[in-house]
């Protein structure tokens, strides 16, 4: 089993989901919940498809995440 890093973001009405170690994998939902479950279930499907296809899987690089406090602009 391995652990990717999810970055998840909130817009509006929107929340947004997306792993930086799989480029290009992202998803839109109405709830976080819905965001949390969408890429969980694309991250599983881009994971088998790279296998089926004989393509290298990713090693997760990113390892943690953090708040960074900057004066406003």
């Amino acid at each position: 089993m391995s652990e990717y890093l999810v970055v998840i973001e909130h817009e509006g009405d929107s929340w947004g989901a997306y792993c930086p170690d799989l480029p290009g994998l992202g998803v839109v939902a109405d709830t976080r919940q819905e965001a949390e479950q969408l890429i969980r279930e694309a991250i599983t499907f881009h994971l088998e498809g790279l296998r089926d296809a004989g393509e290298p899987i990713p090693k997760p690089a990113a390892v943690a995440t953090a708040l960074i406090e900057v004066p406003a602009a």
